[in-house]
C-alpha cells in the first residue's frame, strides 16, 4: 500500500509543481511570448481555473473509468499541455495549452485522493490521504523552486516547462508499473457534488477561502516583479526565496492540525488571516530588502497554508455527512482564487505598480476575515437553533 501511495503522491507533486512554477518564470515567459507581464499572468489563470472548475466535472464524468486508465489519460493530457507550452511561440496557443494541462490535472487530483482512501484500511485512511496530499506541499517546497532555478540557470523559461513535462512522464510511468488495481468508486452525480454550495454555512466558508487565496496569490502570481528589489532580478535568489516559502508552507500545513485541536478552528482561522493581512500590508516596505523579505515569506507560508486545515475542519464540522464532497469543493475554491489572482494583480500593477501588490492583496485577505466571522455566526446560530429542536424530540418508546 505504501508504495502505491508514494506513486500517487509523486503524481500530485507533478501537478502541484505545474500550479506554482509559472510565477517564478513569468517575466521571461512574457518577454519570449511578446506580451506584458500582466497579460502573461493569464497563463496561471488558464491552468488554475480549468483545474478548479473541471475537477468536480471530470470526477463525475469519469466515475466508471478504470482508475489506472483515468490516471494515464490524465497525465497524457497534462504532459501534452506542458510540452506544447514549452515549444509554441504564440501566446494564444500557450494559453490554450495551459488550459489543457489544467484539464489533465483536474482528471487526476480527485481520483488520486479517492484512490488513497480506497487503498487504506479505515483506521489508516486519514494518513493515506495526507500522504498523497503531501505531494502538493512538496511541490511548493521543492518543485516550484527547482523549476524556477532551472529557468534562471539556463536563461530559458521553456526548460522549466520541459522539467514539468518530465515529471508528468515519470508519474505516468510509476502508475503504469507500480499502481495496483483499484475498485471503481460509486458514481456521484455532478448535481450532488455541488449541492452543499446552497447551504449558507458552506458558501460563506468557501467564500472565505476564495477571498484569502485571491489576496495571497495576487502577489505570488507576479512574485518575480514584486520581489525584484530583494532579488536584484536573480532567478537563483528567487528560487531560494520560493524554497523558504515552501518550507514555511509545509510547516504551516503540518502544525495546523494540532493547533486546531488545542485552540479551536475559529481562533486559528482568525489568527492566520489577521497576521497574513498585516504581513501583506507591509510588503511594499519589507520586500525592498532581502532579510525582511525572507521574514515576510516565512509568515506568508505559515499563515497561508496553515489556513487550509482549519477551513476544511470548519466545512466538515458544519456538514459531516458531505465530507468527501466538501474537501473537493475546498480544493476547487483555492484554485479559483489562484486563477482570479493574476487578473487582480494585472490591474494592481497597472494602477499602483508591482511593489504595491501586497497592499492590494491585503484588502482581499481582510475581506476574507469578515467572511470568516460571518460564516462562524451562521454556523453558531444554526447549531443553537438545532440543539433545542433535538432536545424537544420525544424519547423512543419500547
Amino acid at each position: 500500500m505504501y508504495r502505491s501511495l508514494v506513486v500517487l503522491a509523486a503524481g500530485m507533486f507533478a501537478i502541484g509543481t505545474d500550479s506554482f512554477v509559472i510565477a517564478g518564470i513569468l517575466p521571461d515567459a512574457a518577454d519570449s511570448l511578446g506580451v506584458p507581464v500582466g497579460t502573461a499572468g493569464w497563463l496561471l489563470t488558464a491552468y488554475a481555473f480549468t483545474y478548479a472548475v473541471l475537477g468536480p466535472v471530470m470526477a463525475a464524468l469519469t466515475t466508471r473509468w478504470p482508475r489506472r486508465t483515468l490516471f494515464l489519460a490524465g497525465f497524457a493530457i497534462f504532459t501534452a499541455g506542458n510540452l506544447v507550452t514549452a515549444f509554441v511561440p504564440f501566446f494564444g496557443v500557450a494559453l490554450a495549452a495551459r488550459a489543457l494541462a489544467g484539464l489533465g490535472g483536474a482528471m487526476v487530483t480527485p481520483a488520486a485522493v479517492a484512490a488513497a482512501a480506497a487503498l487504506a484500511p479505515p483506521e489508516r485512511r486519514g494518513r493515506a490521504i495526507a500522504t498523497v496530499m503531501t505531494g502538493l506541499s512538496a511541490a511548493t517546497a521543492l518543485g516550484a523552486p527547482i523549476g524556477t532555478a532551472i529557468g534562471g540557470l539556463t536563461g530559458n523559461w521553456r526548460a522549466t516547462m520541459l522539467f514539468v513535462s518530465a515529471l508528468g512522464v515519470l508519474a505516468a510511468a510509476g502508475i503504469a508499473l507500480l499502481l495496483p488495481a483499484i475498485p471503481t468508486p460509486t458514481a456521484v452525480p455532478l448535481r450532488t457534488r455541488v449541492a452543499p454550495l446552497a447551504d449558507r454555512r458552506i458558501g460563506l466558508t468557501l467564500l472565505t477561502t476564495l477571498l484569502v487565496y485571491t489576496g495571497l496569490y495576487t502577489v505570488y502570481s507576479f512574485i518575480g516583479e514584486s520581489l525584484d528589489r530583494a532579488t536584484g532580478g536573480s532567478g537563483t535568489i528567487l528560487a531560494a526565496l520560493l524554497f523558504v516559502w515552501g518550507l514555511a508552507a509545509t510547516a504551516g500545513t503540518l502544525s495546523s492540525g494540532c493547533l486546531i485541536d488545542r485552540f479551536g478552528g475559529r481562533r486559528i482561522i482568525n489568527a492566520a488571516i489577521t497576521v497574513a493581512a498585516v504581513d501583506f500590508a507591509l510588503l511594499p516596505w519589507t520586500s525592498a530588502h532581502l532579510p525582511s523579505t525572507i521574514a515576510a515569506l516565512l509568515v506568508w507560508g505559515v499563515c497561508g497554508w496553515g489556513l487550509l486545515a482549519p477551513q476544511t475542519h470548519r466545512l466538515i464540522t458544519a456538514m459531516p455527512t458531505a465530507a468527501p464532497l466538501l474537501t473537493g469543493l475546498a480544493s476547487a475554491m483555492v484554485y479559483i482564487g489562484v486563477s482570479v489572482a493574476p487578473l487582480v494583480g494585472q490591474a494592481g500593477m497597472a494602477w499602483f505598480g508591482a511593489h504595491w501588490l501586497g497592499a492590494v492583496g491585503a484588502v482581499f485577505i481582510a475581506l476574507g476575515l469578515g467572511a470568516a466571522e460571518t460564516a462562524h455566526a451562521v454556523i453558531h446560530r444554526r447549531a443553537t437553533q438545532s440543539t433545542p429542536a433535538a432536545q424537544a424530540q420525544p424519547l423512543p418508546t419500547k
